[in-house]
């Protein structure tokens, strides 16, 4: 597949699940070329299943070889990167007094660490491209709340939101957009990776569809859909900006 074959050339973290998934798949639709990067390759397959422009690339981030790997292998596969969307992501519920540095080597590293130095590695294409970054950061990191038992992965979430304003001031000289996108509560089916039963996961998202004014939580899909928009041609105004998409619950 060369560039001519593809409108514009993503990269997409955390591909497998969830977001990362329907983010794949709705540039896919848009006739883009997209590499899904994980750790787990069985479900990037399942992502670029029946989407002919969905390339597989299963590598852990946190490892200080693969932001380089992933970013020649996209080149590559379509020529260039257009977009760079910052979406893996490690979960895990722990109070203060329980956490140890395997946690939280875990959770910065996958958090923080490496959207640092995939986006380093991704500066000459997407210069070159006149290119986008997008971090998936949370609407439970925004402004003045708390997390309690889920205090690094905030905290990660909060990093990468500053990232995305400071890299937005430093990278506009050389045509680059940083944006970022919090969303909320959504049912991505993650309750195992969050140390929840099934039981304790459908309670979780009831009370958090009471809580929001929008009365539900939110799907993939609707995340994905304003990833897409963030990068449009039409959004070229847009830089530095996080986009809390949540149902208004960080409002509450």
């Amino acid at each position: 597949m060369t560039e001519n074959d593809v409108t514009r050339a993503v990269i997409v973290t955390g591909g497998g699940t969830g977001i990362g998934r329907a983010t794949a798949r709705a540039f896919a639709a848009r006739g883009d070329g997209v590499l899904v990067v994980g750790r787990t390759e069985s479900t990037l397959v399942e992502t670029a299943k029946d989407h002919d422009t969905i390339r597989v690339l299963a590598a852990d981030i946190t490892d200080p070889a693969v932001p380089e790997h992933v970013v020649r292998t996209a080149i590559r596969e379509f020529g260039r990167v257009d977009v760079l969307v910052n979406n893996a992501a490690a979960l895990g519920y722990r109070p203060l007094a329980d956490l140890d540095r395997g946690t939280a080597d875990r959770q910065l590293g996958t958090n923080l660490v490496a959207p640092v130095f995939l986006t380093q590695s991704a500066l000459g294409a997407l210069e070159e491209s006149r290119g986008t970054v997008v971090n998936i950061s949370s609407a439970g990191a925004l402004g003045l709340r708390t997390w309690p038992n889920n205090s690094l992965y905030g905290a990660a979430k909060a990093a990468l939101d500053f990232l995305t304003r400071t890299w937005a001031v430093e990278l506009a000289p050389r045509g680059i957009r940083v944006v970022g996108l919090a969303p909320g509560v959504v049912d991505t089916r993650s309750g195992p990776r969050m140390g929840l039963t099934d039981e304790q996961y459908e309670g979780f998202l009831a009370q958090i569809s009471e809580q929001a004014p929008a009365g539900r939580v939110g799907t993939p899909e609707e995340i994905a859909w304003w990833v897409t928009q963030l990068v449009s041609p039409e959004a070229r105004y847009v830089t530095g900006a996080v986009l809390p998409v949540d149902g208004g619950l960080s409002l509450t």
